[in-house]
């Protein structure tokens, strides 16, 4: 499989669960844009065997060079990112949770979801597209999204790719985000307007739109409900002084973790 056979596996995973993404694709498409991915952002857990550095692996093996660390100062989770030396490739971001800053309450229901994964399974090639492979109940998926939105996400959707985001300056018919996002929303689509309609500014070197979560249908143990799924997002980057672009692709609330620390700080894979 090669690089671009992975992301065409994982934005068809995807889209399964954020039909909206394909019809925004599609739109764009039919209107002469040919879309390239800024970035793609998976979720995991910090357990053995299935953290970042497992779902890195198909990754690394096609060249995408691992790159910074980060820590959120808001949420139990940790994170990485990397890079392809091919610049048509997006970077990719993995992000996990952090097991033991969790209740004690969601701590055993995580690990009961993690008991209950395939022999093997963390061994597979195709660990970071593999969807949800563990049982779990609508009241569980419930009782973790009381405390943690993250936890609620992965326990209901697994293994499987957050959101891809489109790298806005691949496109050629509108000249910013806002133009962008006045289009979308011209052609029915919602947008997350939490904290503004756009995120980051040119001073940041990152801005940031996406639209609201979109909801599937899932089939939990006990019933089948639609639930929250993902987002489309979409990226401009600004040069510094230099005219490098800015490549980080972590939130605000993410602190990069210096390289010297990196040996102290365990991914969970």
């Amino acid at each position: 499989m090669t690089a671009a056979e992975l992301l065409d596996v994982l934005w068809r995973d995807y889209t399964a669960s954020t039909p909206q993404a394909e019809r925004i694709h599609q739109l764009l498409t039919q209107r002469g844009e040919i879309l390239c991915n800024d970035h793609i952002a998976l979720r995991t857990l910090g357990a053995p065997g299935i953290g970042i550095d497992a779902l890195a692996r198909p990754f690394e093996a096609r060249g995408w060079r691992p790159g910074d660390r980060y820590r959120y100062r808001d949420k139990p989770l940790r994170a990485r990112s990397w890079r392809h030396d091919d610049p048509a490739l997006p970077s990719v971001f993995i992000s996990e949770l952090v097991l033991d800053e969790l209740s004690a309450q969601a701590q055993a229901q995580i690990a009961a979801l993690v008991a209950a994964l395939p022999e093997g399974l963390a061994a597979r090639d195709d660990l970071a597209w593999s969807g949800r492979r563990w049982p779990v109940s609508h009241a569980t998926y419930q009782a973790l999204l009381a405390e943690s939105e993250y936890a609620a996400w992965v326990a209901a959707f697994g293994f499987r790719v957050h959101h891809f985001a489109v790298d806005i300056d691949s496109l050629s018919t509108f000249p910013d985000l806002e133009a962008l996002d006045a289009f979308l929303i011209e052609h029915g689509f919602a947008l997350d307007d939490t904290g503004g309609m756009i995120r980051g500014s040119r001073a940041e070197r990152l801005e940031r739109s996406a639209t609201r979560v979109d909801t599937v249908a899932v089939a939990f143990s006990d019933a089948t409900v639609r639930i929250a799924s993902g987002y489309y997002e979409f990226a401009r980057r600004h040069p510094h002084a230099s005219s490098e672009p800015a490549h980080g692709v972590a939130p605000a609330s993410a602190d990069r973790i210096v390289a010297s620390t990196d040996a102290g700080i365990s991914s969970g894979g």
